[in-house]
């Protein structure tokens, strides 16, 4: 989830993979958000028309408690950021954007460019630069034009500050105990 400003400055403001879901605004009561969603890596998505997740949303089931945990566990993850995009070195934000991305992928490589991971993180792509050439210098990355591969993942989990775990304890403890314990009602189709 990625916002602009009049001015072109953008941030991301949190990111959503294959553990979660766009369009909270819809069961939270509003119908609109300000933010865009923009797709970093390849994937697959699905599509749901809003009146059937409503639908199930509004049974009070455990759709509708797994939603609302997401949406808890997204809040911490947009506060987080904030936190961290002010008080928090560039490295530090690379650090914990690479962990969180690496965490919703199959694999330990991504494509992007120092440009587009700058405009993620609200900061200069020369700061990127930088910061991903001591990474890199460090062994915890390997870094060529629009590809990172992560080399050293307790390397960066050593640099990273304390964000990317209050993120990832708290995602955890909303999410991962629900799937052990409950299962998804079926999906269906319409």
């Amino acid at each position: 989830m990625h916002y602009v400003m009049e001015n072109g400055a953008s941030s991301e403001i949190a990111g959503v993979g294959n553990e979660g879901v766009l369009g909270i605004s819809l069961f939270m009561g509003g119908n609109t958000t300000p933010s865009r969603a923009i797709v970093q890596n390849a994937g697959h998505g699905y599509r749901l028309q809003a009146r059937f997740l409503m639908e199930e949303f509004n049974r009070g089931g455990v759709l509708q408690h797994l939603l609302l945990r997401y949406t808890q566990a997204l809040m911490t993850q947009v506060s987080q950021t904030a936190v961290c995009n002010r008080h928090h070195a560039v490295e530090q934000q690379l650090c914990r954007w690479l962990l969180l991305t690496l965490d919703r992928l199959p694999s330990n490589e991504l494509t992007m460019t120092q440009e587009l991971i700058a405009s993620m993180l609200g900061v200069r792509r020369e700061g990127i630069t930088e910061a991903a050439g001591r990474l890199q210098q460090a062994g915890c990355i390997r870094y060529r034009r629009g590809h990172i591969t992560v080399l050293d993942r307790s390397g960066l989990e050593a640099r990273v500050c304390e964000c990317y775990a209050v993120v990832k304890k708290e995602h955890d403890r909303l999410l991962c105990d629900i799937r052990n314990r409950q299962e998804l009602p079926s999906a269906r189709h319409g």
